[in-house]
């Protein structure tokens, strides 16, 4: 049996809207991401002292995991109205921790050739590595965050 659910295009729009000394200082940048057949959004209550794994990619798919490869947009909100929520990106071989402040949302391009992270030098020229898996942990302020996570796939 074949799906009914035909591939469309994603449609994300970023709008930042200012006026100072009575001029416009907003700007509106669209991005459209063709051929998304699978969006997964939900809620997530994040706690403070339990890192939660968010999601995990790979060469197939699995039990909560992604297709790296197939991954073309992911949006991570910070949910709360005061407290920090740390979020981690890891591949095989680094991780990164990534403040995201409330209110505040995080977005990346793809899960494929993404990020390399290094603590100890300066990187002159990146080797990309493939998102392995994203966490995420309530800042030491403690309580529970809701974060809202986004993924669209082709």
């Amino acid at each position: 049996m074949a799906s009914t659910i035909s591939a469309a295009t994603l449609t994300v729009t970023t709008t930042e809207s200012i006026t100072l000394n009575g001029s416009n200082m907003g700007a509106t940048n669209t991005l459209s991401i063709s051929s998304i057949n699978e969006i997964n959004q939900r809620i997530i209550a994040v706690t403070h002292g339990a890192v939660r794994t968010l999601f995990e990619f790979g060469a197939t798919t699995g039990a909560g995991t992604f297709v790296a490869a197939d991954v073309k947009y992911i949006r991570l909100t910070n949910k709360d109205d005061g407290v920090l929520i740390e979020i981690n990106l890891e591949t095989a071989s680094s991780n990164c921790w990534v403040g995201l402040t409330a209110g505040q949302s995080l977005v990346l391009s793809t899960a494929n050739t993404l990020l390399e992270a290094d603590d100890d030098t300066t990187i002159a020229a990146p080797t990309l590595q493939n998102l392995t898996k994203i966490s995420a942990n309530v800042a030491p302020v403690g309580g529970v965050v809701d974060l809202d996570c986004y993924i669209a796939s082709a």
